[in-house]
C-alpha cells in the first residue's frame, strides 16, 4: 500500500506516493526525475547516491523515502542558480575533477556539506569527510585540487 509523503526538494515542496520499501534514491530519481545521484554499490559504501538530507550527506540508497517525510532534500540539480554553477561545481570543472561523472554529484554534495560546516577545512579534514565517496576513474588528485581551491576562494 502506497503512502503519501511530502518532501522539500531543492527548495520546492513535493508530494509523492511511495511504497514503504521505496528508497529516497528511487523516489528522487524515478518519481522526480532528478537523476544526478546514481545507484552505485547499493550498500551504502560508494557515495554515488549521496543526497543532502537537512544539509547532511546521506547514502540515499539506504534511506527509506517515508523516513524522509517532511525533510529538506538537496540534489546536485539544486546547487546551481540558473546558468551559474555552485563554486564547488565550478572548481570541479576547472580542475578536471570528473571523468565519467558517475561519482561527481556525491563528491560535490558531500563537499558542500563539509564547507557549510567548516568553510576552511584542512586537507586532512577534506580527506576524512570524503572518505565514503569513491571514484573509479581515480580523479582523487584533481578532486583535492578543486576543493583546496574552493577553500582558498571561500
Amino acid at each position: 500500500m502506497k503512502k503519501s509523503i511530502s518532501l522539500r526538494v531543492n527548495d520546492q515542496e513535493r508530494n509523492l506516493e511511495v511504497e514503504p520499501r521505496t528508497t529516497l534514491l528511487e523516489a528522487v530519481r524515478d518519481q522526480l526525475g532528478l537523476t544526478g545521484a546514481k545507484l552505485g554499490c547499493d550498500i551504502q559504501v560508494c557515495g554515488a547516491c549521496t543526497l543532502l538530507l537537512d544539509g547532511k550527506p546521506v547514502s540515499a540508497c539506504s534511506v527509506l523515502a517515508v523516513d524522509a517525510e517532511g525533510c529538506s532534500i538537496t540534489s546536485i540539480e539544486g546547487l546551481s542558480q540558473g546558468d551559474t554553477l555552485h563554486p564547488i561545481q565550478q572548481a570541479f570543472m576547472e580542475f578536471g575533477a570528473l571523468q565519467c561523472g558517475y561519482c561527481t554529484s556525491g563528491f560535490i554534495l558531500t563537499a558542500k556539506a563539509l564547507f557549510d560546516e567548516n568553510p576552511k577545512p584542512s586537507e586532512q579534514e577534506i580527506r576524512e569527510y570524503l572518505a565514503g565517496n569513491f571514484c573509479r576513474c581515480g580523479c582523487y588528485q584533481e578532486i583535492m585540487q578543486a576543493l583546496k581551491n574552493v577553500r582558498r576562494e571561500g
